[in-house]
């Protein structure tokens, strides 16, 4: 018996090793999304930019070149919006999250479902390590919204700077804390955001997203580790260890911060052995800031965030997954942030909701290789509860003019047409050149007046909706 054993051992090797190899291949893919905030497109090397601003990028440039590097990736001209759309793949016109606001309720409902749930329901391990700015109340934390553990801050960096400002009043405005939580449980205070641990806090978001890797590939569980970093959102100061590191002011040193911690998580994923099993999804929430000494650049385009501007939808983004999504490509079709929802959902075998109106189209086939172009042609723009434009292949038309986010919107009695092939900048609006981008308006109009269809279909929930929310019967 033993010898007829020994005889087919060989035989019996084989088809274990390819079962293995075959469970494997079928195993639930791992997920990274690593958003920075308020990134411009012209800041990486991979994206022109590099040592032009001061500080090299190795890391996220060799990132882009083992998978798909995104030129025409689009977001929301704000936070809030931004990561909202993300979430729920959603347009946040739909979700009453359409801006940063102050002192009021915001953010998310219990009733929207996102990217954490559907995973979660699947069997994930879910993690978020950062900046959240979807909600600051009960009910409303990351924690409420899927995520089984979180460590960062609620809202925006800007509270960073609140107790070192003139005459700040503690009494009026609490001081702002970074937080920890697990699902179900009130969030702890750890330590007060300020601009101390403001320059810190990044490399702690860093090493948390690694111990939870860790422990999720030790229990043998996918995971969604969400990395919403906070650099290089002002006030732009780098950790203590890259201060003055590229002399070329704070700016330069936070850029090569970024990328340094970037590299941190991707080398975590290597020495894990998970690198082949893991899709990786790095991009910024919105275009650059604006204000002088925190500034940054977008690049070929025009334009901060706050407007309609390619300068401010138009974001670095690149995605990974060796062997599934080609290396080194780089395209120029349209993607928005609504589609990582519905893409997500359709790569880990997840079903999207069904009772609610998604925008996010699924783009599998595009990303493996599968059909050439994107399944999307264009989007609305809104800019809180307006729509500020309307994007459609390489035409842009607005509606109402912004060209900085000091500035007053103006209504334009004649919508502004740009070709975005031609005009990368939006400086020569071709109706009042001459007339040939004319055959564009009434395309651009019923895709306009279609999705405004949409939102009498499901009435939007309303900024400031308090939970319990429950939508009106069709």
């Amino acid at each position: 018996m033993k010898r007829v054993l020994l005889k087919y051992l060989p035989t019996l090797l084989v088809i274990l090793s390819c079962g293995m190899a075959s469970a494997q291949k079928n195993e639930s893919p791992n997920i990274v999304i690593m958003l920075v905030d308020n990134l411009g497109w012209g800041e990486l090397g991979c994206y022109g930019g590099g040592n032009l601003r001061g500080a090299e990028t190795p890391q996220l440039d060799q990132l882009s070149s083992e998978g798909i590097r995104f030129q025409n990736f689009n977001v929301e001209p704000q936070c809030t919006p931004s990561r909202s759309a993300l979430m729920t793949g959603r347009h946040p016109i739909r979700s009453g999250t359409t801006k940063v606001v102050w002192g009021i309720l915001y953010g998310m409902t219990q009733w929207e479902v996102t990217l954490p749930e559907l995973l979660s329901e699947n069997g994930y391990s879910t993690g978020m390590f950062g900046k959240w700015h979807l909600g600051d109340t009960k009910g409303r934390f990351p924690t409420d919204q899927g995520f089984d553990e979180w460590y960062g801050i609620a809202n925006t960096t800007d509270e960073s700077v609140y107790t070192s400002h003139y005459q700040y009043d503690s009494e009026l405005l609490k001081q702002p804390f970074i937080v920890e939580a697990t699902k179900g449980q009130t969030p702890k205070q750890i330590k007060p955001y300020n601009i101390e641990t403001r320059r810190t806090i990044d490399s702690e978001l860093t090493e948390k997203t690694i111990s939870f890797m860790t422990r999720s590939v030790k229990n043998r569980n996918p995971f969604l580790a969400f990395v919403p970093f906070t650099q290089p959102h002002l006030p732009t100061f780098p950790h203590p260890d890259f201060e003055g590191k590229t002399g070329n002011g704070h700016y330069a040193d936070v850029l090569a911060e970024i990328d340094y911690r970037s590299g941190q998580i991707l080398k975590a994923i290597d020495d894990l052995g998970i690198k082949e099993n893991t899709i990786v999804l790095w991009l910024s929430d919105n275009g650059p800031e604006e204000i002088e000494g925190h500034h940054g650049t977008s690049g070929y385009w025009r334009g901060n965030y706050f407007t309609a501007l390619e300068g401010s939808l138009r974001v670095p983004a690149m995605m990974r997954w060796p062997g599934k999504i080609p290396a080194g490509k780089v395209t120029n079709e349209i993607i928005h942030m609504v589609d990582i929802l519905p893409t997500m959902a359709s790569l880990v075998g997840a079903e999207t909701p069904q009772d609610r109106i998604i925008d996010g189209v699924d783009q599998t086939d595009f990303l493996l290789g599968r059909q050439e172009h994107s399944n999307r042609e264009g989007f609305p723009i809104f800019n809180g509860d307006e729509m500020f434009a309307y994007k459609w292949k390489n035409w842009k038309m607005h509606l109402i003019e912004l060209n900085s986010m000091f500035g007053a919107p103006a209504k334009l009695n004649m919508p502004h047409l740009y070709n975005l092939i031609e005009d990368p900048k939006e400086m020569y609006t071709i109706d009042q050149i001459d007339i040939s981008g004319s055959w564009v308006f009434p395309i651009m109009f019923e895709k306009i007046v279609n999705f405004q269809k949409t939102l009498i279909e499901e009435p939007p929930i309303q900024l400031g909706t308090p939970d319990p929310y429950v939508p009106m019967e069709k």
